[in-house]
């Protein structure tokens, strides 16, 4: 089934401010919120859709690509992830996310007599995400590229298994919250009995606590570490485009959700060709004989060497087109081209038999280009230049 639009999703017109998006995410959160619609599976569905264009919308990097490339951007993940993310996210990843929207864990703590139900109140801990970069040549750029990195990061404890904990006797059910990883609090008010809840001071909300940490992490369930990454780089993409691989960033403490890899592109400067756009530029000097009687050259390209032909009478500042030689679209079956930009070399010294041949056609008519009243013509110029 496609996705709908996510600024049809949110209710907002394409060039919304944050601020208007930020108030359509939370009218929308608290109108299919599962507190509010228990039970309620299409709600559920849409609560969760809500979610997704939010955090594509809020975040100027990924609204920038899905303005770009709309679902498709999605289609380039690097690890299932894309360029939106979003896609599969499950209520403990939207609440630990954008819980704060509300100014709480839940809109309706306090106002429904309830946190979120089935899940238990249970604080879920994130990583935090990481950022890299990746250095591409032109010729990665334009075929793709598989690249393997090793990341130092937060990885999770294998003494322990990320538990944090010496083994699995230590762990107790928290005292305060009953296992709950929340405390609710009534108190009367003159509209009647008010209910409150917030995160358990006791557990800060995992419902646990441990009697016995792990020697080796020291309750965190993580510890520093290298891991070796395979990210995959699709065709097409360019200087400063970002791609996420979900779940490859830090690991969070004690079975936590880990955080994203964020993989900055960097373009290595090719040593003859200029990208423009999915455009590649070539610059082809030609002497002044060549382009006068014509002839074939051949010119570096992407996928190697082509030969052009230099018609005769070629002026200065002329374009060639190589269809197809340029840069893919990300995505996308279209390339672009390779763009030859000719430009007329002149020798800047002449033996004594050269600049005799040159003089004497000089006076030829085809060797002046129409001067005007003013102008000089072109051996006239290239004469004072040797001079």
């Amino acid at each position: 089934m496609a996705k709908r639009d996510y600024y049809d999703v949110l209710g907002v017109a394409k060039g919304a401010s944050a601020d208007d998006i930020k108030k359509a995410y939370r009218k929308m959160a608290i109108k299919y919120h599962p507190d509010k619609n228990q039970g309620d599976k299409e709600a559920e569905e849409k609560f969760k859709e809500a979610a997704e264009a939010y955090e594509v919308l809020s975040t100027p990097e990924k609204r920038q690509r899905y303005d770009q490339f709309g679902h498709a951007a999605n289609a380039s993940s690097a690890n299932g992830g894309g360029y939106g993310g979003g896609g599969g996210m499950n209520m403990d990843d939207i609440f630990s996310q954008f819980g704060d929207i509300f100014g709480g864990g839940s809109p309706f703590e306090g106002f429904f007599g309830g946190g979120r139900q089935g899940g238990g109140g249970r604080r879920v801990a994130r990583g935090s995400n990481l950022r890299i970069k990746v250095r591409l040549t032109l010729e990665e750029i334009a075929n793709g590229a598989e690249k393997k990195i090793k990341v130092n990061k937060q990885i999770i404890c294998k003494t322990c298994d990320g538990s944090g904990a010496k083994d699995k006797s230590s762990f107790q059910t928290c005292k305060t919250c009953g296992g709950s990883g929340a405390v609710r609090r009534v108190t009367n008010t003159i509209l009647g009995q008010m209910q409150t809840t917030s995160t358990c001071p006791t557990c800060n909300g995992e419902g646990s606590t441990i009697l016995s940490k792990c020697t080796v992490c020291h309750g965190d369930g993580v510890v520093r570490g290298e891991e070796l990454i395979t990210i995959q780089v699709p065709a097409g993409v360019s200087e400063g485009m970002q791609l996420s691989m979900s779940g490859k960033g830090n690991a969070a403490p004690r079975g936590g959700v880990p955080g994203d890899l964020i993989i900055l592109i960097e373009e290595v400067p090719h040593e003859t060709l200029k990208r423009d756009g999915n455009n590649v530029i070539y610059d082809l000097h030609v002497n002044f004989v060549d382009a006068t009687l014509g002839t074939s050259v051949e010119v570096p390209t992407i996928d190697g060497k082509a030969k052009i032909k230099i018609d005769p009478g070629t002026q200065g500042g002329k374009i060639l087109r190589l269809k197809g030689k340029g840069l893919p679209e990300v995505n996308s079956y279209h390339r672009g081209d390779q763009l030859v930009h000719i430009n007329i070399w002149t020798p800047k010294a002449l033996s004594r038999e050269e600049r005799e041949i040159l003089e004497k056609l000089q006076g030829s008519p085809n060797f002046k280009p129409n001067p005007g009243k003013n102008e000089k013509s072109f051996f006239e110029r290239m004469k004072e230049y040797f001079e």
